[in-house]
């Protein structure tokens, strides 16, 4: 009689062990979704190198659906639908989100000479300012520009161009001069708004004084890339009273 139940109790104590076991297998299999829990190497910089293969795997599977997507999408041929995606890549064009090409104006603007530095000159009037770029940037969206950049990066409705020292930040990313503005655009449009500009009029008038750089070029090879950065509104809140 106790023989019988020892081996009852062995019997589901194994049972129950199977069932553990198999769990914790099931568990692992779903967490990791097809991928190893315990990278080769072991260590960190193989667990990020894992990582970084899955997350460019991912993004390539994601670019393939686009374009399925894209495609099928165009095989449809409903008039509607065309209405729809020709209006979308105009939206596109106009939020910065897709690369646009074509001719334009190249302006670099760059800090006065040492030269020109002595002891009765502000040291301020002989570097280029935020202001100053944003008097030239402002002066292409007026003369209707579809595109502009600075130091190659695109510029958006919700870019920043600020100055931090003897540098200009835009969009969080530090650069030194000279500064290079480009648009794509109507060069004689464009031309014209620079003509028409009261901030750009008073940057010449630096120029004349303090000796600071001013070039524009026409270039019909221009290229903006597509903006990649956030395009959402972030602002200061007032905190609720308590």
């Amino acid at each position: 009689m106790i023989g019988a139940t020892r081996s009852r109790a062995w019997r589901v104590g194994a049972l129950c062990v199977s069932v553990v076991a198999g769990y914790a297998f099931v568990s692992s299999a779903v967490t990791s979704q097809g991928s190893d829990l315990r990278p080769a190497g072991g260590d960190i910089a193989t667990l990020l190198q894992d990582r970084a293969r899955e997350v460019e795997l991912k993004r390539a599977s994601a670019s393939a659906l686009e374009s399925e997507i894209a495609g099928l999408s165009a095989a449809v041929g409903a008039p509607e639908l065309d209405q729809l995606l020709a209006a979308g890549e105009v939206a596109a064009t106009d939020a910065g989100v897709v690369e646009v090409a074509g001719a334009g104006l190249r302006i670099t603007l760059t800090d006065a000479p040492r030269s020109a530095d002595d002891a009765a000159t502000d040291p301020n009037q002989l570097v280029v300012h935020q202001q100053d770029i944003q008097g030239f940037v402002n002066a292409m969206w007026a003369g209707g520009a579809r595109a502009v950049t600075l130091q190659g990066q695109r510029l958006v409705s919700t870019s920043g161009i600020k100055c931090v020292g003897s540098t200009v930040v835009v969009d969080g990313v530090p650069y030194s001069p000279p500064y290079v503005i480009e648009a794509i655009g109507t060069t004689s449009r464009l031309q014209n708004a620079l003509d028409e500009s009261s901030q750009v009029e008073v940057y010449r008038e630096y120029v004349r004084k303090f000796s600071l750089g001013l070039q524009t070029e026409v270039d019909s090879t221009l290229t903006a890339p597509a903006y990649t950065g956030r395009v959402d509104l972030r602002h200061a809140e007032v905190p609720a009273k308590g």
